[in-house]
């Protein structure tokens, strides 16, 4: 079955209508049409990469946080009053809201605008990022509450979330040890850091930033999980760290957060150090051994250990 016909028995669970792919990651995700002339983001789950017990533990995240207002999509019920309906092909398929906005940027595309104009979504984020969090420390989770841990072993462990960043086949023998010494440096630096853990959403790129005039909104919480907050902080930084502006957009983003909510600079940067060792892990299963991005999360890797160890 291909992609487009699994999208219509998916939206005809909503009553809906798929109108276009927007991406295919570890989600298939859909903009469908609804009746009465409303949108909704069809998502076609990847077998294996979440249970449907995560899935529906991030749906009530998503829920959660729009009940107390924050710009996150909130999750549709099927017509049958469940969030998640299972397809003939095994696939799990779910809808949220779809919200106004074009993304903050690009990945590995210089961000667009002055650099007041990027700074100034930076400060903007850096507060969203600590309403968010903040909420999310007043909330009491299910029992059944179940999300994958970026915690220190699910980012330094001997199994992270997303692999063994530092066995990459693609890495040298010097790289390789780079990574390794990274790795302990990571682990010493996040078994010291006195934070609670708390859902996070865990996946802050650009794309998933929707901008609407000056308003900011979050999308996309599928690598949502329990995290270290700052965790969310580094990985904005982990795309801007080729950007000209860098240290403007990461004192526009520590100040906003810090409007809401106190925090270490240096702490963001371990954080920015942690997200671009796992998506070194992140490309291992996912893209050919030729793809190009292979290579440029590595240099991007090594040059934050470089920056962030010395």
């Amino acid at each position: 079955m291909t992609i487009e016909a699994l999208a219509r028995e998916a939206s005809a669970h909503w009553g809906g209508t798929p109108v276009a792919l927007i991406r295919n990651r570890e989600n298939a995700v859909f903009r469908m049409a609804l009746p009465a002339g409303r949108f909704a983001a069809l998502r076609l789950h990847r077998v294996g990469y979440q249970s449907d017990a995560a899935i529906r533990s991030e749906l009530w995240f998503c829920t959660a946080l729009a009940d107390h207002g924050l710009p996150v999509p909130r999750p549709l019920a099927a017509q049958n009053g469940q969030p998640l309906v299972a397809l003939s092909n095994g696939r799990a398929a779910s809808a949220v809201e779809w919200l106004a906005g074009h993304p903050l940027g690009e990945a590995g595309v210089p961000l667009p605008g002055s650099v007041q104009d990027q700074a100034a979504r930076h400060h903007a984020l850096g507060r969203l990022l600590a309403d968010i969090h903040s909420i999310t420390e007043t909330l009491s989770l299910p029992a059944d509450f179940t999300r994958p841990a970026w915690d220190v072993d699910g980012l330094t462990g001997e199994a992270p979330f997303w692999g063994r960043f530092w066995d990459h086949p693609a890495l040298t023998a010097n790289e390789s040890t780079r990574l390794h010494d990274a790795r302990l440096f990571l682990r010493a630096a996040l078994q010291s850091h006195d934070a609670r853990l708390i859902p996070v959403h865990a996946d802050v790129l650009r794309e998933n930033i929707l901008v609407d005039g000056a308003a900011l909104s979050l999308i996309d919480f599928d690598d949502s999980g329990m995290g270290f907050p700052l965790y969310d902080l580094g990985t904005v930084m982990s795309q801007n760290l080729y950007e000209p502006a860098r240290d403007e957009l990461r004192a526009a983003l520590i100040e906003g957060y810090q409007t809401r909510r106190p925090t270490d600079p240096r702490m963001v940067d371990v954080f920015t150090l942690a997200r671009t060792l796992a998506s070194v892990g992140w490309t291992m299963p996912r893209l050919a051994p030729d793809d190009p991005i292979m290579r440029s999360h590595i240099r991007r890797a090594l040059l934050c250990a470089d920056m962030v160890m010395r």
